[in-house]
């Protein structure tokens, strides 16, 4: 019984010793960072100067809020006039600006929402416009100046065609609180003509 003893004593201090040796030796060499290469800390500088919101997105960020909408159509015989409201909010730490619209469209209930924001990879403007009158988006691209004022060139299928139809739109702000916003498309004649308009009034 002495001897099964003494080997299980003797045995628990020499585990006990190897701990206490062990410890301070794994805990004397901290855990070393993995190094990148030139090739790989290049990638990582363009991947975060892309995802970076620069003075563009800021721009956008001042059409954050609630905006009354005088909206003129042309499509029919004579120009048709509807009001309506559009809410901008800031999504992904301001990188990307939303508009929820709800008003009337030829008197019928109408629902639209849109994203835009700005690539610092093509240094463009984008744009993508979903609404309840159709089932496809409009997408497009355009470049904007240091006063706001945009000019974007952008395609939607053609429900007549089938094919891609061109669309032209521009954001003019008339001071801080005030925007015109025009569109136009194909006509019957297949020429582009004014579609629209729409006048932005900031909600005090």
């Amino acid at each position: 019984m002495k001897t099964r003893r003494s080997k299980r004593s003797w045995m628990s201090y020499a585990v006990l010793l190897l701990c206490v040796v062990a410890k301070p030796a794994m805990a004397a060499e901290p855990a070393k960072a993995p190094q990148m290469s030139a090739d790989e800390q290049k990638m990582m500088e363009a991947y975060a100067k892309a995802g970076t919101p620069g003075p563009e997105h800021m721009q956008m960020g001042k059409m954050v809020g609630t905006w009354d909408m005088d909206v003129t159509a042309y499509g029919g015989p004579t120009p048709e006039h509807d009001k309506g409201t559009a809410e901008f909010a800031s999504l992904l730490g301001g990188r990307v600006l939303t508009q929820t619209v709800h008003s009337t469209m030829m008197g019928q209930p109408y629902e639209g929402m849109g994203t835009q924001g700005y690539d610092n990879v093509s240094k463009k403007y984008w744009s993508i416009w979903m609404d309840s009158m159709s089932t496809g988006p409009l997408t497009s691209w355009g470049t904007c100046d240091a006063a706001g004022a945009c000019t974007y060139e952008g395609t939607s299928n053609d429900p007549i065609t089938g094919k891609a139809a061109k669309f032209h739109m521009t954001l003019k702000p008339d001071g801080a609180d005030k925007q015109a916003f025009e569109l136009s498309g194909p006509g019957p004649d297949g020429k582009q003509m004014k579609m629209m308009e729409i006048v932005y009034t900031r909600k005090k």
